[in-house]
């Protein structure tokens, strides 16, 4: 039976909405795979390069001629790698401890107490952050130029003067945002707990901080990454090569002869990015709560 004029012009516009549904999603599809391929790539260059047998530069090619492991064991047994990277995670571990556990407590008493300088205070961190910290670099380091001529145990080429300085900016977004985990938890929690007799501190770690273990979680991860990743400050503590992270040491592995070390230094590379992924995968369970939940309330 033939279509009545009426019946074509109903189907007209969904067949054109039916096409454009499907141009959409293809268009969709391509650009997600164009984002995939330009994210995968430096890796799988990184790869490529550590398992080059000739391990230099101008040889790296995205697929490799050759498949070897001798990169990874020329940079371990030739190199201070094996301490770099125990010096690496000895300040990743350390920092994010101590970042975590002071960021918390400022966020305990900036969420639960009211007392003068309170609002100035918070504002204050957050003005703080707006300023990079390599620029108090020249004021750090003639501060501590002093310290190693007082207390050299805690001056150049010490980690614990570098985790001072980490230290010096745990209070500081990361405050801001357990803060905001805090005041999503509500006060009848505090008020049930001083009844039954529980102190400030019981509050604290026996009931408030298993509530708020994806925050901690996620400032931690965090702080991990970026102690890992930094540079500019432990390139100005750190200048005894056995005191170096591998950041410090790879880098200055192929200042001088990039061509010929490239290999080792993609070996580097993904040999410390296991230790980064390890925890990301540990704690990928807190990440999206974390994340979320800190920003219910300011």
């Amino acid at each position: 039976m033939a279509q009545t004029t009426t019946e074509r012009r109903i189907q007209r516009p969904v067949r054109r909405r039916a096409s454009r549904r499907t141009f959409g999603h293809l268009w969709r599809h391509l650009f997600l795979l164009a984002m995939t391929a330009f994210a995968v790539f430096p890796v799988l260059f990184v790869v490529s390069a550590a398992l080059n047998p000739l391990g230099t530069l101008s040889t790296a090619q995205l697929v490799p001629t050759g498949v070897s492991t001798g990169n990874f064991a020329q940079l371990l047994t030739e190199t201070r790698f094996p301490r770099w990277y125990l010096n690496s995670l000895v300040l990743a571990v350390s920092n994010a401890a101590a970042t975590v556990f002071l960021s918390a407590l400022a966020a305990y008493v900036f969420s639960r107490f009211r007392f003068r300088g309170r609002r100035a205070g918070l504002y204050g961190l957050l003005i703080i952050q707006m300023f990079p910290q390599f620029l108090a670099i020249v004021a750090i380091y003639l501060m501590f130029s002093a310290v190693t001529d007082l207390r050299p145990e805690v001056g150049f080429d010490t980690h614990w003067g570098l985790l001072l300085v980490y230290m010096g900016g745990a209070l500081s977004i990361n405050t801001w945002l357990m803060k905001g985990f805090f005041d999503t938890l509500p006060v009848e929690l505090d008020e049930a707990a001083r009844v039954d007799g529980a102190t400030h501190a019981q509050m604290f770690f026996r009931i408030l901080v298993p509530l708020v273990t994806p925050v901690l979680a996620i400032v931690g991860l965090l702080v991990f990454i970026s102690t890992v990743n930094e540079f500019i400050m432990a390139s100005v503590f750190l200048r005894d090569p056995d005191s170096q992270t591998v950041a410090l040491g790879l880098a200055a592995m192929v200042a001088d002869q990039r061509d010929s070390n490239f290999g080792m230094f993609a070996a580097g590379t993904l040999l410390l990015a296991v230790p980064v992924l390890a925890v990301f995968w540990y704690l990928q369970r807190f990440i999206a709560e974390g994340l979320t939940a800190g920003a219910v309330k300011g």
